[in-house]
């Protein structure tokens, strides 16, 4: 029987999200962009809330980004988390104009700051699923 304590929740990838599960497999953040008025969106969707266009590019974000905000859970909303606690999740504005949610890896008590620099990086789980994760950006 599979421990749910070791079990990571797994993403059910849509036509529409696809490519950016791919681009986090090879440690690359693809952001949505329409081809019609070039409005930068994330998460994945089929529709542009700009221009209502459903024609999609996929660009690939810079990995800049600053603290918008953030929350500390200590208390795990599922089993597979409980080994992480506490766990940073910030709301993070990327250089593209769009905002990701990830967990902030290894910040130092007391570091954190609205407009902090921020720099995206990834969580290789296994062969099948990457996780975007942000890193202060003077942190090595």
């Amino acid at each position: 029987m599979d421990n749910p304590f070791n079990d990571r929740l797994r993403p059910a990838p849509s036509h529409d999200s696809q490519p950016y599960w791919d681009g986090l497999k090879e440690h690359r953040l693809l952001l949505q962009t329409c081809a019609d008025c070039g409005t930068v969106r994330h998460y994945p969707r089929p529709v542009c809330d700009q221009c209502y266009s459903m024609r999609v590019e996929w660009i690939e974000a810079s990995g800049h980004a600053t603290i918008h905000s953030w929350t500390i859970s200590h208390h795990a909303f599922h089993p597979c988390f409980k080994k992480d606690l506490p766990l940073t999740l910030v709301t993070a504005d990327l250089a593209e104009g769009v905002r990701l949610c990830a967990p902030l890896k290894d910040a130092p008590p007391g570091s954190l700051r609205i407009g902090a620099p921020l720099r995206v990086g990834f969580e290789t789980v296994d062969d099948d699923l990457t996780l975007p994760l942000l890193i202060l950006a003077d942190t090595p």
